[in-house]
């Protein structure tokens, strides 16, 4: 068995499914200016593309979908006097955007009602879109523009005066500078707001505290001439960089926002491609994708005990200059895609590409689409300026996967980003699940020693003897299957057409008020019928039901420990064993 030892994983099967060329978005001028910047951003409406435009500089946005070959002549999004250098879409409103240009400007859009880039007009006649807002304080040119993903309208800025600047965009100010002392050639904001990470030409590598204006941390990043980039990785207090090495060969690094002296494990080397690699972080599944900038590779890992272990790579002959990934709230669930790419090709059409964990069940995959963040900001642009800190409410995917529209859950936003002044770092824990209906817990006593996890299922057992019933127990999967069998998800009570409620909309000054559907107040139902017999029979045996289901959870969980454990031990063993063939 040494060698043969196979590390279990739900994503070691994921793999990139690329886009027929009639169902891409072809005959675009992407931009061929050499800043780097990742040329393509997207949210689940629409997609936008620094535009090779003369005269001035302007962006495309297109809607997704609208895919097929676009017309010669379509709107653009026009203001700028010089090039586009980047875009970012508001996180709480997928129909406004903002722009850095080589002029030094920053322009704010609305993505106008019904918009399409096939208007029912003779080509002259199309009308450019103009911006709605502008932000005016950097003297050279907006290389980076980054919105905060929890406080609403707050916007980040990396200029070419080595500075970044944090706007207030509702009343049109820059409220904080950040002096970097250098050109900025990546940012990445935490999941909280409350911190802001930099990567820049003096090979620093800063985490800044952001409403202090003053970095927490500061430390030596990649080596390499060559730039370097940085994604924070999701709520985590992990960071994660790629850059060069002296002998300018491709690295990766992971980070400890509490401990930056040096990366957890070293500098990973990846190749000696001269191409900037091009991060982003899956926060549903932990997975990590490097897009390499010059070649047609996409390069995935799983983040597992602060290791990132190589899961597979998208292979293409088409090279890539920029390339943007898919909110999760806006991915394809029926057909099982995690994330969704969206690559330039040739600077003349865009392929998106799915990422797919090849499963045979149709139903809702709850293990491997947890909640994600929706539309609601976790406070307001005075509230983050006046220090708070809170992470954005969370939906439901499965809400989404039945057609319901947005549905927040309660209980997993309670998770702020470590902070800096945090203690030393903590083990990784697992992710916080949203509370169920409030079963009831019995307290365990804590012995000074720990009992062994063969004890620990010993006591479980004896406890559910008093309840055994004749279920089943499933056999587990081979793990030689390249598809991976999934149990039966949870049936989900239907909801009633009353229950169903909107997306939900954010207020702005920069988005038109919106009429709200009037809501008629229920009247909760409350029993007033004395307590009978019969009804505290009912009690006692859903009392009953809920320890049985508690217990079969315990044991589930425990299940799931031993065989991690007995992962490890196997792993092990067969290092040991190669070990010893070595030396022999």
């Amino acid at each position: 068995m040494s060698g043969r030892f196979v590390r279990s994983s739900k994503y070691r099967h994921v793999f990139g499914r690329s886009t027929r060329k009639e169902q891409c978005y072809d005959n675009l001028r992407i931009s061929r200016n050499a800043w780097d910047t990742n040329l393509v951003k997207v949210n689940p409406k629409h997609l936008a593309v620094n535009w090779e435009a003369g005269g001035g500089g302007a962006f495309a946005v297109v809607p997704l979908e609208e895919r097929g070959k676009l017309p010669e002549r379509i709107p653009l999004f026009r203001g700028h006097t010089a090039v586009v250098l980047d875009t970012d879409w508001n996180p709480f409103d997928d129909d406004l955007i903002a722009s850095g240009s080589d002029d030094g400007k920053v322009f704010l859009w609305r993505v106008p009602e019904n918009f399409t880039v096939r208007p029912d007009v003779d080509a002259d006649d199309i009308q450019d879109i103009a911006p709605v807002g502008k932000l005016a304080g950097h003297p050279k040119k907006i290389g980076h523009v980054l919105f905060n993903p929890a406080a609403e309208n707050v916007l980040a800025t990396a200029s070419g005066d080595y500075t970044v600047k944090i706007w207030d965009i509702e009343a049109g100010a820059a409220k904080l500078t950040l002096n970097v002392g250098d050109i900025v050639q990546s940012q990445s904001w935490s999941a909280n707001g409350s911190l802001l990470v930099t990567t820049s030409r003096d090979k620093k590598l800063r985490i800044w505290d952001v409403r202090q204006e003053r970095p927490a941390h500061e430390t030596n990043g990649h080596s390499g001439a060559k730039n370097s980039r940085t994604v924070w990785l999701g709520e985590r207090d992990r960071i994660a960089t790629t850059g060069f090495s002296k002998m300018s060969d491709r690295q990766l690094a992971l980070w400890d926002i509490r401990a930056v002296r040096e990366p957890i494990n070293g500098f990973k080397t990846l190749d000696s491609i001269s191409g900037v690699c091009m991060p982003f972080w899956d926060e549903g599944t932990s997975c990590l994708y490097l897009a390499g900038r010059g070649d047609g590779n996409i390069r995935y890992f799983e983040l597992e005990n602060d290791k990132f272990e190589f899961l597979s790579e998208y292979k293409s002959a088409d090279p890539q200059r920029g390339v943007a990934f898919m909110p999760k709230r806006g991915v394809n669930m029926h057909e099982n895609e995690v994330t969704r790419a969206f690559k330039t090709v040739n600077d003349g059409y865009i392929e998106p590409v799915s990422f797919i964990v090849p499963r045979r069940s149709e139903n809702f995959q709850d293990d491997i689409y947890p909640p994600t963040f929706g539309l609601t900001p976790a406070m307001s642009p005075s509230e983050w300026f006046a220090g708070k800190e809170a992470i954005p409410p969370k939906i439901s995917m499965a809400s989404l996967f039945d057609g319901e529209g947005l549905k927040e859950v309660s209980g997993v936003q309670e998770k702020p980003t470590g902070t800096i002044d945090a203690p030393a770092p903590k083990p990784a824990e697992p992710e916080p699940v949203a509370p169920k209906a409030a079963p009831k817990v019995v307290a365990e006593p804590t012995p000074a020693p720990a009992p062994s996890m063969k004890e620990q299922g010993a006591s479980m057992a004896a406890m559910v003897s008093k309840f055994a019933d004749d279920e089943e127990v499933e056999e587990p999967v081979d793990d030689a299957s390249s598809f991976e069998e999934v149990p039966k998800p949870t049936e989900r009570p239907t909801r009633s057409a009353a229950a169903e409620s909107s997306s939900p909309r954010v207020s702005s000054p920069l988005r038109p008020k919106e009429p709200e559907p009037e809501v008629k107040p229920q009247s909760p139902v409350v029993a007033a019928t004395p307590s009978s017999p019969a009804s505290e029979s009912n009690v006692q045996i859903s009392a009953v039901d809920k320890e049985i289901e508690d217990i079969k959870n315990m044991l589930a969980q425990q299940a799931r420990v031993i065989a991690d454990q007995t992962s490890q031990i196997q792993k092990l063993t067969s290092e040991m064993e190669s070990l010893k063939s070595k030396l022999n």
